[in-house]
């Protein structure tokens, strides 16, 4: 048996059996993978992994290798890959009865569902993000939001938001794939609230709303991943993070466009309150939004971005 590791993509013949083999394990590839791990026998391909980023995924053997050790070869292969790539916190999410295998293999649980399970190779890893967060007194609250760019909209539901409590914490989305980067958006986000005196602006890591820490590419049935994501995310901020910070109400902004931030604040609606958990959606400013100003960066509609965004934000997108 001997495993290669491939950028994508993937040849057309790889690519074949590669889904082939996910198929037939009852997985999907959803498409966003770095690295493919493929361990082959006598020519066949027997066992498959892949690497997004931080997180680990679509791991598979094909039925007749099963116990001979190839999922764990295959695991440990892409674990060098990244460990050779400057990666070190990894992150894997699986259906739960494959807990205790991976748990073998040196992952712990960050957050499990009735569907989906959450695990880091760190063991500390939630615990080192939250220790290094500071605690407030009084009723805090929270508000999760990827700003990209912040606009004068992000800054009436945070003002909103911050009236409303004694403490409120905002975390930035820290996750790539934005028009401005985790670092820019962060610091639009601060720059932009600095006046407000109860508002505490933090990254995100990767435990808040975050796609590629949360893939779904187990659940067969696609129309299903989006809620699976969902749930993972929101209890893993009910379950661990909101208790740890006094966080008793949460804050997010209507959502007319988006279908999947629109169903997101749905299941918040459901999740939170069972979870002893206020939520309290925001009526959006009409006429603004992130989308929009990023259309208007696009065709340099530069004086009509002006009139949507806090000044700061405005110096960023110049530069």
């Amino acid at each position: 048996m001997g495993i290669s590791i491939y950028n994508t993509p993937l040849s057309e013949r790889q690519h074949k059996e590669y889904m082939c083999l996910l198929e037939a394990c009852g997985l999907r590839d959803e498409g966003d993978a770095d690295i493919v791990a493929l361990m082959t026998e006598d020519g066949d391909l027997i066992a498959c992994g892949a690497l997004a980023g931080r997180t680990v995924k679509q791991l598979a053997v094909d039925s007749d290798a099963e116990g001979q050790g190839a999922m764990a070869a295959v695991l440990s292969a892409l674990i060098a890959e990244a460990y050779a790539r400057g990666i070190h916190r990894l992150f894997l999410c699986t259906k739960p009865e494959n807990l205790r295998m991976f748990r073998s293999m040196g992952f712990h649980t960050v957050i499990e569902t009735t569907d989906a399970v959450l695990l880091e190779n760190r063991k500390d890893g939630l615990e080192s993000f939250l220790a290094s967060i500071p605690k407030y007194d009084g009723v805090c609250g929270a508000v999760v939001c990827n700003c990209d760019p912040f606009t004068l909209g992000h800054r009436h539901l945070i003002e909103y938001a911050a009236s409303h409590c004694d403490n409120l914490y905002v975390f930035a989305v820290s996750e790539k794939g934005s028009m401005f980067s985790p670092e820019e958006r962060l610091e639009m986000i601060r720059k932009g609230t600095a006046d407000i005196e109860n508002c505490h602006v933090f990254e995100s890591d990767l435990y808040l709303i975050s796609r590629a820490t949360f893939p779904a590419y187990f659940i067969r049935d696609e129309s299903r991943a989006d809620l699976v994501k969902s749930d993972l995310d929101i209890e893993l901020f009910c379950r661990r993070i909101a208790p740890a910070l006094n966080i008793s109400i949460r804050f997010a902004g209507e959502e007319p466009f988006s279908p999947v931030t629109r169903a997101y604040n749905e299941r918040m609606k459901e999740l939170l309150p069972a979870n002893g958990i206020a939520f309290e959606e925001i009526p959006r400013l009409s006429e603004i939004s992130a989308g929009k100003v990023r259309s208007l960066i696009k065709d340099g509609e530069f004086e009509k971005i002006r009139e949507m965004v806090p000044e700061s934000t405005y110096e960023v997108i110049q530069r």
